[in-house]
This record gives structure tokens, C-alpha cells and sequence, in this order.
């Protein structure tokens, strides 16, 4: 994992009319780490995923991704991110290599390079046995790692998982995991996460940001966390950090998607 970081924000604030949603909040994302936002409902996470995504601009500050500025260079930018939104945006009609396929032509991978990529990572999220089968066939947990697998086929630097387990049983949970985990190991791709579940930032982020009322209010390993907050779980951190437990996000990511899919138009 390099030291550089490939995800930098700097003194960001996002106002929507009289609303602060995101207040000064300044990070660092390293090149190869596992990075994870928490935050309680209207934290400012989604928010700030938006901007970084080119899908919001900051009312002010600064962002870069891969030294970019997402504002500035939406479609460079673009090419440099998978993202995986917590709705579906699967086509169920399709089958998995349909669906994979559609996403090369997409983001303009050269056929033979998509199809070799698409191989590699339908067998690294063991898939390929079930390529043909249409996705309306698949369980929840085959479905979402389909989405990862799928946005990872142009090869970006950076993955965006938001909230990628919500209602996934257990088991599948920690399947996706440990596949998700190996990619990052095998390619080194940086993993920027959102979850709910302390479990799995705790097990899988290498560092964790708590987000509160637009601001970040601490940042550090699981380990560090507790130690700033004298407690001997991440929840517990959490609470003492923030006041409140985790709850489930109440905002759909389903509005995400469909202003993902306004925004991205690939230059021919």
C-alpha cells in the first residue's frame, strides 16, 4: 500500500439552501488502503461519496481523486472509480456475462481486454460457473457481488461501496468480504466503504473515519478509535463519539443511482 494519497479532501462544505451538510471536513484516502465512513442518519456521508463521485460539487474546499478534481474533470474522473450503490442496478433480464459485457462497452474497453477481465473477476467472485444463468436466478448475496465484480471491469483505481451488505444474511456478507479483500490484496485497489455494521469495519477497514453532524469527529484504526475513547468495542467508541448508535440509513440509495446514471454520459 502506497503512502500517496489518492483521495484527498480538503476544508469541503456542502450547503443545500440554509442546510450545512458537510462542515470543514478534511481526509485523506491512502492509494491501496481499505477506508470506511461512519456516521449516524444525515452524518454527511452519502454527501460527501456524491461529491468525490462528480455527482455534487463543494460550495467550497477542495477534492481530487488521482490528483483530478471531480468537478473539473467529471468524465476523467469517472474512468478512475467503480461505484456499487446499496439498491440494486443489476439488469435481471440479462444474464451475469450480459450484464458485465454492457458495462465494458460502457466505459470503452477493447472486447478481447473486457472479456479476459470480465473471466477473471466472474471466477474470482465465484460466478463464472453461473455466467449464462440470467441474474433474476440469483440470490441476493450472488447479486452483489455481481454489481462489485461488474464495477470493477474497467480496471479503476478506487471502488466505492456504499453500504454493500444491507440485507444480506451473515454467510453472504462475509463472502463478499473476503472476496472484496482479496481484490484489494491481488490489485490493490482502494476501497472507500460505507457501512452500518460494526463487524465489518471493524474486521475490514484499515482506517475509519466517524462522521457527525457534517464534521468529522474522529479518524484511526478500530484499535486507535478505542483507545482515544477508553472503550473495548467500535460501537462503543462510536456512541461515545457520537452520542448515538448506528442506525440504518433512512435515505435510499436508489436516488444515487438514478443521478448517477443522469450524469454519466461516456464521451464517445
Amino acid at each position: 500500500m502506497s503512502n500517496q494519497p489518492i483521495i484527498r479532501v480538503q476544508h469541503v462544505v456542502k450547503s443545500f439552501g440554509t442546510v450545512t451538510a458537510v462542515n470543514d471536513v478534511s481526509f485523506d484516502v491512502r492509494a491501496g488502503e481499505i477506508f470506511a465512513f461512519l456516521g449516524p442518519n444525515g452524518a454527511g456521508k452519502t454527501t460527501t461519496i456524491k461529491m468525490l463521485t462528480t455527482l455534487l460539487h463543494p460550495t467550497s474546499g477542495s477534492l481530487e481523486l488521482d490528483g483530478l478534481d471531480p468537478a473539473t474533470h467529471q468524465t476523467e474522473v469517472r474512468r478512475r472509480f467503480g461505484v456499487v450503490f446499496q439498491d440494486p442496478s443489476l439488469d435481471s433480464e440479462l444474464t451475469a456475462w450480459e450484464n458485465m459485457d454492457i458495462h465494458g462497452v460502457l466505459y470503452h474497453v477493447p472486447r478481447q481486454v473486457r472479456r479476459e477481465r470480465a473471466e477473471i473477476l466472474l471466477k474470482m467472485f465465484e460466478l463464472w460457473e453461473r455466467r449464462t444463468d440470467l441474474v433474476k436466478t440469483f440470490s441476493g448475496g450472488m447479486r452483489r457481488r455481481l454489481e462489485i465484480a461488474r464495477g470493477l471491469l474497467h480496471t479503476p483505481k478506487v471502488l466505492f461501496l456504499d453500504e454493500p451488505t444491507l440485507g444480506l444474511d451473515p454467510q453472504s456478507r462475509n463472502q463478499m468480504w473476503t472476496h472484496v479483500q482479496s481484490l484489494n490484496k491481488a490489485e490493490g485497489v482502494t476501497v472507500f466503504l460505507t457501512t452500518h455494521y460494526m463487524d465489518e469495519a471493524d474486521r475490514v477497514a484499515g482506517r475509519i473515519a466517524v462522521i457527525d453532524h457534517g464534521r468529522i469527529v474522529a479518524m484511526g484504526s478500530s484499535a486507535e478509535l478505542k483507545q482515544q475513547t477508553g472503550t473495548d468495542s467500535l460501537e462503543a467508541a462510536f456512541l461515545k463519539l457520537t452520542g448515538t448508535t448506528m442506525r440504518d440509513e433512512s435515505a435510499t440509495a436508489a436516488d444515487g443511482v438514478r443521478a448517477f446514471a443522469r450524469a454519466w454520459r461516456p464521451s464517445r
